[in-house]
């Protein structure tokens, strides 16, 4: 089968084919760009998308390295029910520490601070973490006899610091604690009655990552 030919007004043969070859070129070539392009796009999204989830992975590890260490660190006070270990934060009940409307320290509290200190200690020797020490209240308000305390949320803030300076003369680095008060927010059982009320009155040491430390500001030249 012979090639189609067109005739020009001189009467020269001109080959009509070429220039459809030359269009069908040029548009595969643009379609090959585009597939690479949509090629190369999917292969970077995956590549994140592997990388965030490597990172997940890594971020999960760490944290359950660092609670089996916690675990181990604390285990005789654990063992022995006076504190527990949820979630990295040690839970420790207000009627062990306090007397009820009360900041300072009853003798078994006092003692069992001096057993967590130790291994509070050994535990952050060789992590980059502080020790964030909050207190925790019932959501009925202090007696209208006890003059000492506004309202809960100073309450709570007595009781943290108590613990906190208590953590620190038992031998915790003082730049390592700090005190936090949460008044009645954030109950972990119900006030309606006394059993979740008591559950309420408590104070956490929550290991947390250090804040960064500020850049020193360049000299002035």
């Amino acid at each position: 089968m012979s090639a189609e030919v067109e005739v020009d007004d001189a009467g020269h043969g001109v080959d009509g084919g070429a220039p459809v070859w030359a269009a069908f070129g040029d548009l595969m070539s643009v379609l090959l760009g585009v597939f690479v392009l949509i090629l190369v796009g999917v292969i970077g999204a995956q590549m994140q998308l592997s990388s965030r989830l490597d990172e997940e992975v890594k971020q999960r590890r760490i944290e359950a390295q660092r609670r089996q260490t916690l675990e181990r660190a604390l285990a005789a006070p654990l063992a022995s029910g006076r504190v527990t270990l949820v979630d990295g934060r040690i839970g420790i009940s207000g009627s062990v520490l306090f007397a009820l409307n009360s900041d300072q320290l009853q003798p078994e509290g006092r003692e069992l601070l001096k057993t967590l200190a130790g291994p509070l200690r050994e535990y952050l020797r060789s992590r980059d973490e502080i020790l964030m020490v909050s207190g925790f209240t019932d959501d009925r308000q202090v007696l209208g006899s006890n003059r000492q305390f506004a309202d809960n949320w100073e309450l709570s803030a007595q009781r943290a610091l108590t613990v906190t300076r208590a953590l620190i003369a038992s031998g915790v680095p003082e730049s390592a604690v700090f005190a936090a008060a949460f008044g009645a927010q954030q109950p972990v059982g119900s006030n309606a009655d006394e059993a979740g009320r008591s559950k309420n009155r408590r104070v956490e040491i929550a290991p947390m990552p250090r804040p960064a430390q500020p850049a020193a500001p360049a000299h002035a030249r």
